[in-house]
């Protein structure tokens, strides 16, 4: 008997780690859902956002750059920052792992990590003023402000044209956490430079500011870097079509529905994500449904996956769609944004 033939495989032998794992894998979820599934997504970020400040000698290597991070980004500056000779600084969140940073000390990076915090909205103040007070200290080092500055929506162009090269003469939407703002904005405007109809569905968490929900908190939160405890500038209301805000509860959900179903173990924002995409492609079957996968589920091992019996089931849950902020509720609420510029616009 015959076997079939092996799918393609990448055969290219890269010179650095950063451009063997930026690239994400496209993965069918359904016959209008595909999940871009990353190890870790701010690669693209990252990437773009030094190599523009190297180019316009804003930075030199040897330089001292600095950010604060719930995780993924640190990640990935610190690998960029060991690429091209740069020093990174992180004050990391107190929901970065023990495996997350021994990978951050182990590239050379130092991390000063807040004390454990339950409130995520004082634990984001506090990286802000502790990178503030390094900067007083150290004139010389580089603030990266991945949360203001628009060089990181740069490398996501790159991305764009891998999606299109992959999906051609395909009609897309994106669904996206929100997060700093960059990697939706990031990938959604090239996008719509070919499509000006592409729609972007962000995902945000109950007690984020970027949307309208600081008035709520969900005492489970840990969907680290989806939402904010302070307005972003690189979050553009108005790039934004629909918006979903779900609870620990529904995010848990859907990635552990992800892993049952499709065998992908990724983490509790890609699990909102697809929460969303699921119910949003059933309502318009006529376009591909990209669902961004921002990580691995490597980070959410004890409190998520280690708890699937008590996960819901996602074949059950709905959200109750709303015409106004007014109107939000948990556990999981919808909105038609319509690309309204800020939120107290909508």
């Amino acid at each position: 008997m015959s076997l079939p033939n092996p799918p393609d495989v990448p055969t290219t032998v890269h010179s650095h780690i950063t451009d063997a794992i930026r690239a994400p894998s496209l993965i069918r979820l359904s016959d209008n859902v595909v999940l871009l599934r990353f190890e870790t997504l701010k690669i693209y970020a990252a990437l773009g956002a030094v190599r523009a400040l190297l180019a316009d000698g804003t930075i030199r290597p040897g330089d001292t750059l600095v950010d604060s991070s719930s995780g993924i980004y640190a990640l990935a500056l610190a690998m960029v920052c060991h690429r091209y000779d740069l020093r990174c600084h992180i004050i990391a969140s107190t929901t970065v792992t023990p495996t997350i940073r021994a990978q951050l000390e182990i590239l050379g990076a130092t991390v000063d990590q807040m004390p454990a915090e339950h409130d995520l909205r004082l634990d984001q103040n506090r990286r802000v003023e502790r990178v503030r007070q390094l900067l007083r200290a150290n004139p010389g080092m580089h603030w990266m402000r991945q949360y203001h500055d628009p060089v990181h929506y740069l490398g996501y162009a790159e991305l764009a044209d891998l999606v299109r090269a992959a999906l051609p003469d395909t009609r897309l939407a994106v669904v996206s956490s929100v997060g700093t703002g960059a990697s939706s904005g990031g990938l959604i405007q090239p996008l719509r430079a070919h499509d000006p109809a592409t729609p972007l569905v962000g995902i945000q968490p109950f007690g984020s500011v970027s949307f309208g929900s600081e008035r709520f908190q969900d005492p489970e939160a840990i969907i680290a870097g989806i939402g904010s405890a302070i307005p972003f500038d690189n979050v553009r209301h108005n790039l934004y079509d629909q918006i979903h805000w779900l609870t620990f509860r529904y995010a848990m959900a859907g990635a552990i529905g992800l892993m049952r179903d499709h065998a992908v173990f990724a983490g509790l924002s890609t699990g909102a994500a697809y929460l969303a995409a699921a119910w949003t492609a059933r309502r318009d079957p006529g376009r591909t449904h990209l669902v961004v996968g921002a990580d691995t589920g490597h980070r959410y091992v004890e409190r998520v996956f280690a708890r699937y019996r008590e996960a819901l089931d996602p074949d059950t849950l709905k959200p109750m769609e709303i015409d106004s902020l007014d109107g939000l509720a948990p556990p999981w609420s919808v909105m038609h944004w319509r690309r309204h510029p800020r939120a107290q616009d909508s």
